[in-house]
């Protein structure tokens, strides 16, 4: 059987879940994606990185303001699956009845820990040593759903880039970059689940409640840091888990000043690149020859 897919999906992460499933020939009956958005200091219309995708494959695009228009498109299409990749809306109870399979979500975490919509900057900022991706089914509690398949992010390519993710261990690892690794391990769980999902093989497990961590929704001022006030470990995980967005950031004379790459040295904050506001990003010691600020020296 080659099952009718929605794919319902917005950021980068969704990316590479959507092109194994093109790869794999599935019949991909429409993209659901946010509508564009401005971006940039000139605030000009961006698609998201979904629809680019999905243009370039000529899928159909559906772009919904809100949950109603959503419903609608759902009921138009009757897909037999809803493939969820960071889709950031949430689900109502007579649209989790519409796919015969159900709505399978990729979730950048090892369920049950960090539910929520930012996993993978907690799992930066918690300082643990390991996450993976899960496939789970939707249910009317977030990120609740019984579990189809998991795994921990391992057996990556051993090259410079991919070193600190070795075993799953995601020590000095970016957002970025645990963003990117996570999403391709999620697209190679979705094709595994998926032909065994329909043929009735997966028993699907009840996640371990009692287990859940939780996660909020990042902020702009979530990005904040305190350089006197807070330990040099904590801000060292800040600037990793909010580059690019929103960035870890000082004010200088009333200016922001985004941290966008730093290391730890002797349990001393050692900054190494920094944008400032409305500029492009430089060294911070160029930056430091330019604007004389004698507090910031010591983490040159």
């Amino acid at each position: 059987m080659n099952p009718k897919i929605v794919f319902m999906g917005t950021p980068e992460f969704g990316i590479k879940p959507l092109g194994r499933l093109v790869e794999a020939g599935y019949q991909i009956i429409g993209v659901i994606t946010a509508p564009d958005k401005p971006a940039g200091r000139k605030q000009i219309l961006t698609p998201p990185p979904v629809k680019v995708l999905a243009e370039k494959h000529g899928l159909p695009v559906y772009q919904p303001k809100d949950k109603d228009e959503l419903f609608e498109i759902l009921k138009k299409l009757r897909p037999d699956i809803a493939v969820v990749a960071a889709f950031g809306m949430i689900f109502t109870k007579e649209m989790l009845t519409i796919p015969k399979y159900g709505f399978l979500n990729i979730h950048a975490s090892l369920l049950p820990r960090w539910r929520g919509a930012s996993p993978i900057q907690s799992v930066i900022l918690s300082g643990e040593e390991k996450t993976g991706a899960t496939i789970m089914l939707i249910n009317e509690k977030m990120d609740q759903g019984p579990i189809l398949k998991i795994s921990n992010l391992k057996s990556l390519p051993a090259d410079a880039t991919h070193q600190a993710l070795q075993a799953g261990q995601i020590s000095n690892v970016t957002y970025k970059k645990l963003e990117n690794e996570l999403s391709e391990l999620g697209g190679k769980l979705l094709i595994k689940t998926i032909p065994k999902w329909i043929k009735g093989e997966i028993n699907p497990r009840e996640q371990d409640h009692g287990k859940a961590t939780y996660c909020k929704k990042i902020t702009k001022e979530d990005g904040l840091i305190d350089l006197n006030n807070e330990p040099p470990e904590i801000i060292e995980r800040k600037i990793r888990a909010f580059t690019p967005w929103p960035g870890a950031y000082i004010f200088i004379n009333g200016k922001r000043l985004i941290i966008t790459e730093a290391e730890l040295k002797n349990n001393s904050l050692k900054i190494k690149a920094v944008k400032p506001e409305n500029k492009n990003e430089m060294d911070f010691a160029d930056y430091l020859r330019g604007n004389l600020n004698k507090d910031l020296e010591k983490y040159l």
